[in-house]
């Protein structure tokens, strides 16, 4: 995978639309698909409603987003009904996001948000735009990547180094069970694993899970039952393999 853009791609005298032409020039040439490692990527039509890319092998798709900057608690987006809409759907799309570099003109960051991590809760509602502005009253996004676990963030590239094609495919299909939920039950099971992950420990105990109980509860403040919840969570999230078993009350994180 070369991380270098081809500045003869670009034919636009605008720093954002030279921008644009080569970061996606530069993943239909070079990307490949992190669900089944296909590396043929299709490009949507611009201007398409959510979708930027197509895998040709197993029909995956994908939304691009590219800034020079790391991109921090949440990223701006299309559409909020149409974001809405798309959750529920077989072909809600993947997110690329993208860090480069200008003065090298070559990729820094590429990460992925699996389709299977985006539920409503994560999906910020914008103000409309103003009267005066070109679109009145068109309201867009915001997808909160801080309340998304890192398991959710697969790196393809980080700081600037290619990271092993079959880490990253691992660490795809390590997740790939929550397809399966609802975006009701995906809602507990993200947050339980988010609690998990902000303990920084490979073992640790339900004790120190409930520990988050409060903040679950203002989470869901119609449950009375939050402990039993948390236990159900990892009763879960063992049974497909994303932890195991130690020992009463104590669990450990899958590698």
């Amino acid at each position: 995978m070369k991380l270098g853009f081809e500045e003869t791609q670009s034919p636009y005298t605008s720093g954002s639309q030279s921008a644009r032409a080569w970061t996606e020039a530069w993943v239909k040439s070079q990307a490949y698909c992190p669900h089944c490692g296909g590396a043929k990527m299709s490009q949507f039509p611009n201007n398409s409603p959510v979708a930027d890319f197509l895998c040709k092998s197993c029909k995956e798709e994908f939304e691009l987003k590219s800034q020079k900057g790391k991109f921090g608690a949440k990223v701006s987006d299309g559409a909020y009904k149409t974001k809405c809409e798309r959750l529920v759907a077989s072909n809600n799309p993947n997110l690329l996001l993208m860090n480069y570099d200008r003065n090298s003109l070559a990729v820094v960051n590429l990460f992925i948000v699996p389709k299977h991590f985006f539920i409503p809760e994560i999906i910020e509602e914008r103000k409309p735009l103003a009267a005066t502005a070109r679109r009145a009253g068109w309201v867009g996004s915001n997808i909160l990547l801080g309340k998304i676990p890192e398991i959710g963030k697969i790196h393809i590239v980080r700081n600037g180094v290619v990271r092993p094609k079959e880490l990253v495919l691992e660490e795809w299909q390590k997740t790939l069970f929550l397809r399966s939920e609802s975006l009701e039950a995906k809602g507990w099971l993200l947050d339980v694993m988010k609690c998990v992950e902000s303990l920084h420990k490979l073992e640790f105990t339900l004790e120190e899970v409930y520990a988050f109980d409060r903040h679950l509860s203002e989470l869901y403040p119609g449950n009375q039952n939050v402990r039993p919840k948390i236990r159900q969570q990892l009763q879960y999230l063992r049974d497909r393999g994303f932890i195991e078993f130690v020992s009463r009350g104590s669990y450990r994180l899958k590698s």
